[in-house]
């Protein structure tokens, strides 16, 4: 039994690997393939591509917060029904999380799941010197499996034809195709207003432009041939219906709030959840009948006005959480239920004052880097020893008007610190989880839930 995937990986960051990838998946839509996107590492602006292309939600697979058995499952459970799957790489091939290992690369992905590399290079100003780096590459670690290259940004079809013979004469496997410099490439709108764009199609006819660019100069054919690959054996699957549906977890879900790993939301379905989504944003109230409230990242300060609005939505989850509702609220979903939010140009919109202080944004990345998590004293979702892996993504930062409880103890590269905040069974912070890193943390919650009196 055999199925097909290819990595999409780059010899760096901005090497145009989000382009070319989203380009091939449109490609091979076009020759009526269904097709399944990955993304490595914590990113969720990529798949937000994927999807819109594919029609099929992307997947994040990560090999620092997840062992190898859940990256193996997560990738045979998402490319069920595809004829071909892509796995779109983060930042160069061998980066990850330490300089002096594999953990957490593109490459440790591929070798986990026995998949074959496409490397994209990017050619401009080199010839020759592009074979150099592709065999650099091919010798560093040779458990990997790189089939093929695709030069980006050359100058023309002729300085194509010098990397095409300087890398298949040196390095022994095929240059499939390229793509030329072009400033209209540059993928539109890769920042905060990417979701609602996406959501209203407005980039269909970039997606459509770039499948075209890539049918003329890249030999898609070839690389279906080249994505051949062996199935992966799963030892035990953690999506397994545990249990039928026990409780009602409210998921907000909307342009403000859509940071989620598809296997967080799996994963609580399979231990017994049944997710009812809603739009805080569009003025919704927290749903009738929920035992529980999941309020995820994404870009609350850019609708800050319109959120300080909702005063309907923000009392009815203000009052659902003082009444004991049991919630996880993760960065974007953490800031909303602050005091207030304090944009760039210092314009402070009230939010929905649980968590006592203010959430003042900066032009400055706050924090950036991935993280192992322990709970406080009283953490329901993390009790005991259990340790939890996410990430940390932000521009602003959280400053206190009172004494508060932290919710965790995170670590990453520059030490140890508190994080958060806990009251009750009301557990926020600016920790991104991946549910598939810390299982335990499904059950408590679900188990937390079924406390609650839906109707009460």
């Amino acid at each position: 039994m055999s199925s097909r995937r290819l990595v999409i990986a780059g010899t760096g960051s901005g090497v145009g690997k989000t382009t070319v990838t989203i380009g091939l998946m449109a490609a091979l839509r076009n020759k009526g393939y269904v097709v399944q996107g990955f993304k490595c590492g914590p990113d969720y602006i990529d798949p937000t591509y994927h999807t819109a292309v594919t029609g099929r939600p992307s997947r994040n697979v990560d090999s620092w917060m997840l062992n190898a058995e859940m990256v193996k499952e997560i990738i045979n459970r998402g490319s069920a029904g595809a004829d071909i799957s892509i796995i779109e790489g983060v930042m160069g091939f061998f980066d990850g999380k330490d300089p002096t290992n594999n953990s957490g690369t593109t490459a440790e992905i591929s070798m986990i799941s026995k998949s074959p590399v496409v490397l994209i290079v990017n050619c401009a100003s080199m010839a020759r010197s592009a074979a150099a780096i592709v065999k650099g590459f091919q010798v560093f670690d040779e458990e990997t499996n790189i089939v093929a290259v695709i030069a980006n940004r050359v100058g023309s079809e002729g300085h194509y034809k010098l990397v095409k013979k300087a890398i298949e004469q040196e390095c022994g496997i095929p240059v499939i195709g390229f793509l030329k410099r072009d400033d209209e490439l540059t993928i539109p709108e890769r920042h905060l207003g990417l979701v609602p764009s996406v959501e209203r199609g407005e980039l269909e006819p970039f997606f459509e432009k770039l499948a075209s660019l890539v049918q003329e100069t890249v030999d898609v054919d070839r690389l279906f041939q080249l994505a051949q690959a062996p199935a992966l054996e799963i030892e035990q699957s953690q999506f397994v219906q545990k249990q039928e549906p026990s409780v009602r977890i409210a998921v907000a879900k909307d342009a403000a709030f859509n940071f989620y790993y598809q296997e967080n939301i799996d994963m609580l379905e399979a231990y017994g959840a049944e997710i009812v989504p809603f739009s805080p944003l569009s003025g919704e109230t927290l749903p009738d009948r929920i035992q529980g409230l999941y309020l995820g990242g994404g870009f609350p300060e850019e609708f800050a006005e319109e959120l300080a609005q909702q005063t309907a939505v923000k009392q009815s989850i203000k009052a659902a959480i003082e009444n004991g509702l049991p919630t996880l609220a993760e960065c974007g979903g953490f800031m909303f239920l602050t005091e207030a939010i304090e944009t760039t140009n210092h314009q402070k919109y009230e939010m929905v004052g649980l968590i006592p202080g203010t959430v003042k944004m900066q032009s400055k990345l706050a924090a950036l880097g991935y993280r192992e998590v322990t709970g406080a004293t009283g953490n329901f979702l993390l009790n005991g020893n259990l340790l939890a892996k996410g990430h940390e993504f932000h521009y602003s930062t959280f400053q206190p008007t009172s004494d508060i409880h932290y919710a965790y103890q995170t670590k990453g590269m520059r030490g140890t610190k508190q994080e958060g905040y806990m009251k009750e069974n009301l557990i926020a912070g600016y920790t991104h989880f991946h549910f598939g890193s810390c299982s335990e943390m499904v059950e408590n919650w679900i188990t937390k839930c079924k406390e609650i009196n839906p109707n009460g």
